[in-house]
């Protein structure tokens, strides 16, 4: 483990691993992955702090997958990955990089049902994934966005070492963003 107790380096035998921390794995996504997504995007706290991604069904959640998650592996060779718990394997959440079209800076994101909410998860993946960008990838910057109303989600990018630096609007959505940088 490295000072910060994160561990690139594949250490235990899970395909697609990218991160490792003291309690959680982060691995790539993979259409397999669908069901939990499909919950994660319809879990209460994500429509009320994210958006509505209007995804119903597996097949719907197969799709998102393919076009904005395995999509980004191919195109930037980063994207949103599956946190999992090392413990037990059982998907809690995802965290991970993101480059938006209209935007120029590659912003970390995740997302957590509100059943693994205050248990510190987004904190932890999001300290590792924010390392990753950095030493592994080698961003010098990466952002983080979120609305106003989104308490928690401001906490986890200033625990990491993000600081408020203005409002920004950002293409579907209706109102501006926080930026975090």
């Amino acid at each position: 483990m490295g000072m910060s107790g994160v561990m690139i380096a594949e250490t235990t035998d899970v395909p697609g691993k990218i991160l490792e921390t003291e309690r959680l794995l982060l691995r790539r996504l993979t259409l397999a992955d669908a069901p939990f997504l499909l919950e994660l995007l319809n879990d209460p706290s994500f429509i009320r702090n994210v958006a509505d991604r209007g995804v119903r069904t597996v097949p719907d959640a197969e799709s998102y997958l393919a076009t904005k998650f395995l999509a980004s592996y191919e195109r930037h060779g980063f994207g949103h990955y599956l946190v999992l718990l090392k413990a037990t394997g059982e998907p809690v959440g995802t965290c991970g990089l993101m480059k938006r079209e209209t935007v120029n800076d590659i912003d970390i994101g995740y997302g957590f049902p509100e059943r693994f909410a205050g248990q510190g998860y987004a904190t932890e993946s999001a300290a590792a994934v924010l390392r990753y960008a950095r030493e592994v990838l080698g961003l010098s910057r990466v952002v983080g966005y979120t609305s106003m109303m989104n308490l928690a989600s401001q906490h986890v990018l200033e625990k990491i070492g993000l600081r408020y630096e203005g409002m920004m609007p950002l293409p579907g959505y209706d109102d501006p963003s926080m930026v975090f940088g």
